[in-house]
Parts: structure tokens; sequence; C-alpha cells
């Protein structure tokens, strides 16, 4: 074929990193590139194309073999270790819609868990998360989880001290504008990495973060970075460092705040007006439960930040127009309940809560949180789920391991039903999960896995049933990012392949064989949908006194910009508040900030007192385990893709070392152990090892290493991971019978170089398939 015969097409998409040009020839996808107008674009786009058509692509339905040999089986123990079978679509349909039927009729609808996660597809409609619920709420339901792995601590308890709903911080903190315009200090907690400003949910039109963080500069407005990593900060801030030790930013806040206390530099009329629980909280302070004071002398010893720096930093706090800032990493850990709590009290006490420009927030440095609010697009409708069963998401293990065991959960009692068959589309628990060791052999309990994936993640390696879906590149959508204002036409820029059909489409085929496929589908195609979704969006856009153009306009432009909608546009701000606590009361019992809750204190959690406590973590630098296991694991969201997606893209890939994600490690502790840059290591604790090659930087505090997670999982048969997924070390355990959310960064573990040939990275080999027999 010449040149002249190839047909090349270009195309427009939106991706949860940004909108690009797609560029394909002859039905493959050859380039991205970044749209125009974008003045930070993200580079993981470009890496795409080669991962799109891989040879770990799943280009037909599949069934593992000792599934299909020997039928479902609780504790089967072959998943992850067998090879597939190639089925046609008719057999893998009727085998998936069998077990459903089976399932629902022998154990009742709560034996099935409906498992996906939120990043699945930037694409409102292809979003698979809403097509796997509507589909299993129309079965007669499923066990769901709840919470979120990024943020479940601040979910659960910050509607017990502020009100509102799990998002209520992010909605009515302070935002950049704001903070240029009056804030002067910056104080944040786990840092402002501009990394994580790279991905928005829903995609981004235009990334603004960094320079938003640069006109504050300009302002006059400072820095502090508050973390183990002093690369949690644009350099161009100019951020001052101060290294704490890993997960103990709760007692940096108490000593805080007790020196604002102690020399009466707190806001007593805020405090008064504004708060409840002021006294039981300054008692704590003072020493008086169990007669230490919380003062900088105190923390130091916990901390390692000088106390004079305490001191230097609570008086600057005072002294200013503050934003105390708390990253979703600082609540990833045991008590991660804690730190959030600590830090809406120390903000309460500084003087800039409910002022312009200071006050709390959460995620400030990431994607567009804290530039503007968002407009909601439309989502797919979702019928009841009837099954009352719920897990905290980050419990999926437990639950598999434990039927009939009950857990505490935000003052109630849950008990884990008797699961038998998990369906999962969108997202991998094999990232997303701690101890992944533990997951494996929780995994080997459901009797039946069925899973929608594009490639052979570990998530498909470890299913019975894998229908092969289209990537985003192959489907028509429409998105609008969390707090961006460009909503986007997704453009099909090649087909799938020829046996790959869409999540809705492997959907409607199950619906109609189990007897609903009118009601899913309500007769709607894909376009269809598209187009009902972009209407509904419109009627909703017009309620708030935007105009939009019709479908087809749209359809023609590719994309329309919405006016940038205010912050707190429903009310129920901190400035409110502030002026008029009575008139303006927040969503808690007493109306009011809670530095004291007497709920959570009702509900007599030893791991989760009434008001914000420092309490020791399992693992930490200052416990006895660090004679064992002397460094401290930060487990940190990557630079080079969205959590595990595309890690075999091009950008992720030239990354990596040897092959393996790089650790981040001080050249003090490398010295000690004979470790060089470049270096292929292993990183054990008594949980999991895994191999991960060796980045020697000064910009992480002596004691600890940082190795990001998303990796593909790539256990060699004595368990090692060859690849360098954190996860294998990390602890799974819930945070608190509060929230139950993840402890991740509670994680302690040791370095040494790896003896002989380092083994061969095997996460991207597609698994054996064997043809099924005639």
């Amino acid at each position: 074929m010449t040149d002249a015969d190839r047909t090349t097409t270009r195309t427009t998409t939106t991706l949860h990193w940004g909108r690009y040009e797609v560029t394909a020839r002859d039905g493959e996808v050859i380039a991205l590139e970044p749209l125009a107008g974008d003045p930070d674009h993200s580079p993981i786009g470009p890496g795409m194309p080669r991962v799109n058509h891989a040879p770990y692509r799943i280009r037909q339905p599949m069934v593992r073999a000792g599934w299909l040999r020997n039928g479902p089986r609780r504790d089967a123990g072959g998943r992850g270790r067998e090879p597939f079978v190639a089925v046609s679509w008719e057999r893998a349909l009727e085998l998936a819609a069998g077990e459903l039927r089976r399932v629902v009729a022998d154990h009742g609808n709560s034996a099935i868990y409906g498992g996906s996660y939120g990043w699945g597809s930037a694409g409102r409609f292809h979003h698979p998360q809403s097509q796997i619920h509507r589909f299993l709420a129309m079965l007669g339901g499923y066990t769901a989880s709840v919470n979120s792995y990024s943020q479940a601590a601040m979910e659960v308890v910050l509607p017990h001290v502020i009100g509102g709903g799990p998002d209520s911080l992010q909605e009515r903190g302070p935002a950049w504008p704001q903070i240029a315009e009056h804030g002067e200090l910056v104080i944040s907690f786990g840092g402002l990495a501009t990394k994580n400003a790279q991905v928005v949910p829903g995609g981004v039109g235009r990334h603004t973060q960094r320079r938003w963080q640069r006109e504050a500069v300009a302002a006059g407005v400072r820095f502090v970075n508050v973390s183990p990593v002093r690369d949690d900060t644009d350099p161009e801030l100019g951020a001052r460092w101060i290294p704490l030790r890993p997960g103990t930013d709760t007692a940096l806040m108490l000593a805080l705040a007790h020196v604002l206390v102690t020399e009466d530099r707190h806001d007593e009329d805020f405090v008064t007006r504004c708060c409840t629980g002021f006294d039981r909280f300054r008692d704590y302070l003072l020493g008086g439960p169990d007669g230490q004071p919380k003062d900088p002398a105190w923390a130091e010893g916990i901390t390692e930040v000088p106390a004079a720096t305490i001191r230097e930093l609570a008086r600057d706090i005072a002294g200013h127009r503050t934003v105390v800032n708390l990253s979703w990493s600082i609540q990833r850990q045991d008590h991660g309940e804690q730190p959030y709590w600590a830090g809406i009290a120390l903000a309460a006490l500084s003087g800039s809560f409910g002022l312009p420009g200071g006050g709390p927030m959460s995620g400030l440095g990431i994607s567009e949180l804290g530039t503007r609010g968002h407009w909601r697009v439309a989502a797919l409708p979702q019928p009841p789920n009837e099954v009352p069963d719920v897990i905290p998401v980050a419990r999926i293990a437990d639950l598999l391991l434990h039927p009939g065991a009950t857990i505490d959960y935000d003052g109630r009692r849950l008990t884990f039903p008797d699961i038998r068959l998990v369906y999962w589309a969108g997202g991998n628990p094999f990232h997303h999960h701690q101890d992944l060791n533990r997951l494996v052999r929780a995994w080997q309990r459901p009797e039946t896995v069925i899973v929608h994936d594009s490639w052979w993640n570990p998530l498909s390696r470890h299913a019975d049933i894998v229908f092969p879906v289209a990537t985003a590149l192959e489907r028509d959508d429409l998105a609008l990012g969390r707090a961006d204002v460009t909503l986007s036409a997704l453009y099909r820029a090649v087909p799938p392949p020829r046996d790959v059909r869409t999540d809705y489409g492997v959907f409607s085929a199950l619906a109609e064989r189990l007897g609903f496929g009118d009601r899913f589908t309500e007769g709607r195609s894909e376009e269809d949908w598209v187009r009902e979704l972009y209407d509904r969006t419109r009627a909703r856009l017009r309620e708030s006194g935007v105009d939009i153009p019709g479908f087809e306009t749209f359809w023609r432009e590719g994309s329309v910009e919405l006016p940038p909608r205010p912050m707190n546009p429903d009310g129920g701000a901190f400035d409110l508040l502030r002026a008029d606590p009575e008139r303006h009361p927040l969503a808690t019992p007493s109306g009011k900030v809670e530095l004291f809750s007497s709920t959570v204190h009702g509900f007599g959690y030893p791991d989760c007192p009434g008001l914000p406590t420092w309490l020791e973590p399992a693992e930490w630098l200052g416990s006895p385990l660090a004679g064992r296991f002397p460094l401290h694991l930060v487990s940190n969201q990557p630079r080079t893709r969205l959590h595990s997606q595309y890690d075999g893209g091009d950008y992720s890939q030239a990354a990596k070392i040897a092959g393996r994600e790089p650790l981040l490690m001080h050249p003090r502790d490398a010295h000690a152990r004979g470790v060089r840059d470049g270096d292929v290591v292993r990183v054990f604790n008594d949980r999991g090892a895994c191999l991960a090659g060796v980045r020697l930087s000064e910009s992480v505090r002596p004691g600890v290493v940082v190795l990001a997670t998303g990796a593909w999982y790539d256990p060699a048969p004595d368990g090692l991971d060859r690849h360098g997924n954190p996860n294998v070390l990390t602890r799974d355990a819930g945070t608190s019978r509060l929230a139950q959310g993840p402890s991740s960064g509670t994680t302690l573990v040791e370095v040494v170089p790896e003896e002989g040939e380092p083994p061969r990275v095997q996460a991207f080999d597609p698994p054996e398939v064997i043809p099924e027999a005639r």
C-alpha cells in the first residue's frame, strides 16, 4: 500500500488528563496532540496510541480454563494463574447470564458485589460505574460500596465537623482568585504537587492550576510545604519545606494550636460564636485529660520538627491571612480522620476562617479544584438499589474473606454478606487496594468473577469471564470535567476491534437475556443516549440562566464554553457563618463547627474520639517496628499516568528504571545500604516484597522512600512483585471504626540491593489463551 492509498483521519477527544487531537491511519491511532489553548497540558495523552493496539489488548471474550472445565467453585484457587479459553460472544453472554440467574436464585441479590470505580471514562455515557450500577439495580440489586480510596476518612468525619456532603470542604474553602487577592500565607499539609493537577474527573479543557499558583506568588502569598517530600510543591512557589515524619501531621497541628491558645493569639471571637466544644479542645491541648500538654516540645519528639520552628510557624499563621490546606494523602493512614479534624480546628483558631482568601481547604492543588465551582452534566438514570447492604470501599478483602462478620462504620454496625459473584466494570482493585497478597487470597473466595476490560491487566487476569470492551478512543460521548468550563464532544477516532463491544453493548445483551432489555436501554442506541444526556444537561443549565446551543450545533462544533461558576453557589459558605451563625448555621447538630462532636463521642470508638486527638499509628518511624523496617514508605499518586491507567504507555514506560517503577531514596539511606542510583532493589516487609529501580534524591526526607502507585501488579510464583507495585507492602486496615478508609500511608519497609540478575518484568505479557474445543 502506498502513502496515497492510506486513509488518515483527525478527530478530537477529551480524557481525564486533557483535550487532544487524535490522528488515526487505516483504523489505528497513531498520535495524540494536545489541543491549542491549554497552557499546561499533560504528557500522558501522547503515550496512548501504542497501548490502544498493544499485544495485551483483549480482542474477544475469554473464560478462565479451570472455571470453564469445573464450573463455579468457592476457593477454586486458579484465578491469576490459569490460561484462558477464547469463546464466542454468544457463549460468554450465556455463561454470564446463567451465573447471574443462579446466584440470585440460590443466594439472593446481596450475594453479588458490584465493583467499579469512578475513573473508568471521562465520558458521561460510557461511564462504566453508571453502566454497571444501572444494570445490577435492574437485576434486583447488589451489594455496593460507599466512599472512595482517595478521601474516605474526610468524607465521613467532615460532615460531623462542618456539615454538608463529602465534598463540603472543597466546595466552601478559599478559591485561588480569593487567595491571590486577599491571602498572605498558604500552609499545606501534604504539599501541592502539580503532578496531581494533570487530571480532572470528567476531563479538562485547560489546565490552570499552575497559573493560579504563580499568580498567588506574584501577589505576595507565601507558601509552606509540610511534607516528607520537598517536591510536593512547584519550585517556583519558593515554599518553605518542613520535612516532618510521615503520619505525624496531627501532632504538629495540635502543637500549633497549643501555641495559639497559650500565647493568646487564637481567634476567641470565632471559636466562641461559630464553634462548639472549644473548652474541651483547649483542655486537651493543655493536657487536662492525660497530663501531657500538646506543646511544641512534645510535638518535636513525635514529628522531629524543631520546637522553635513550630512556635515561629504558629505566630506566622496568627499574624497573616492563612489558608490551612489539607492534602488528600494525609488521611490515607492509621487514624486518618484526625489530621482533617485537627486541620479544621487549627483554621478555626487561626483568625482566618471565613475571611476572603483564608481558612481551611482540601485538595487545593488538585486539578481545577480551588479555581471555581462546577456545573454538573446529566448522568445515566439510576434506579434504586433494593439491596441495603453496603461496605466501605476499602474493605473489599475483608468482605470476601469474612462473610457474616461485622464491623463498625460511622455509628452503624455492618454485616458482610456472603459474596458468591463479583461483577467489575471500570477500575482496577489490584491497583487501588492494599496488601495485594491478602487481596489475591480473598479474590479466590467468590464462585465467579466477571470483568469488563480492554487489556490483560491484573484484574482481567484474576477473572473467570472477561468481556473485551472499547477504549475511550473508540466511542462517541460527551464530557464536562469537575470545575471545568468546556463541555466537549468525544468523537470516536477508530472503531473497536471486530469482536470488541462497549460496556453498554455488553450490558444491553445481558439485560435482554435476563428479561429486562427494554427497561435497560429504554429503546435508545448509544448515539441516542449521548443526545439525551446533552439535552438534559442543556435543560439543567437553562434553569441556572445559562443557554447553550442544540445538540446538532454542539456535535458539529465539538465543544461549548460555559461561564465560570462561582464557588459556594448554594450557600452554606464559611463567610456567612462568620457573619451571622444564627442565620446561617452549618448542617451539624449545633449548627457550628464542631471542635468536639457529641455524636462521634457517643459512638464510643477508642480509635476515633470526639475531638481531634494524637493517636500513635500502628506503624511509624517512632514505633518499635522501625527497628526491623526503618524506612517509611510513601506510596503517592504517579506523575506518568492516572492511577494504573496506561502504565504501558510511552510516557509511563520512559520513567521506568530497568523496566521497574522508580523508588525515590535519600542518598544517606542509600549509602548505608550499599545502593547506587539506577540499582534494582528489593523493598520488603512482613506483608510482601517488590522490586524497584532506585533514583537518589535529596528532595526526600531521610528515613523515607517514595514509590508511586500504579505499576501493574506482576507477581512471581513466590509472590515477589517484579514491577514495583507498592500495594504488596501497604497495610490493609481501616483508618478507624468511624470511616474504615484505607491506611496505605501507614507502612514501614526495608530496602536491600537485589542479588543476581533480576527477573524479567512480565506485567504486559498476555496470559496463555487456548481455543475453545469444538
